[in-house]
């Protein structure tokens, strides 16, 4: 069986930043948060996460409007993409988060973690699951399209 390439998501907020990794089958897993603090620590344990599992491309929530304009957040999350590519030397792609935390709480409910202190930080992970998951699904379905 051949070993899809390691592939980290993330979920960009003010507070936290949640982070989700392909595994081998090539299916989104949740990693774990991290606390903002400041852009340099942010990217540094960003980078060692990186390192430490081999990851190859990193994904990242783009968090516009519904109409698909660019939101004030969806600017602040380019913008930390942007360093996380400059710094890495890493292929970082946006991907479209529309709905996304609504569809993590979904996750998290149906995998019976309960709500209160600490969901939170559960919550970012999973909603980085679903950012990874997603653009995972567009490129398999994009491959499938180009096959026919």
């Amino acid at each position: 069986m051949q070993e899809h390439p390691r592939i980290l998501g993330l979920d960009i907020g003010d507070r936290r930043i949640g982070i989700a990794i392909t595994d081998a089958l090539g299916t989104a897993q949740p990693l774990l948060t991290l606390g903002r603090t400041h852009l340099r620590k942010e990217l540094k344990d960003i980078a060692r996460m990186v390192r430490k599992h081999g990851v190859t491309a990193i994904v990242s929530g783009d968090p516009r409007y519904a109409s698909g304009d660019v939101s004030p957040q969806a600017e602040k999350a380019q913008a930390f993409a942007q360093a996380v590519a400059e710094e890495l030397q890493l292929p970082v792609h946006l991907q479209r988060e529309t709905l996304t935390s609504a569809a993590a709480e979904e996750l998290l409910d149906r995998r019976g973690i309960p709500r209160g202190p600490g969901r939170k930080a559960v919550l970012d992970q999973y909603a980085a699951v679903v950012i990874l998951q997603d653009w995972l699904d567009g490129q398999a379905a994009s491959h499938a399209a180009e096959s026919l």
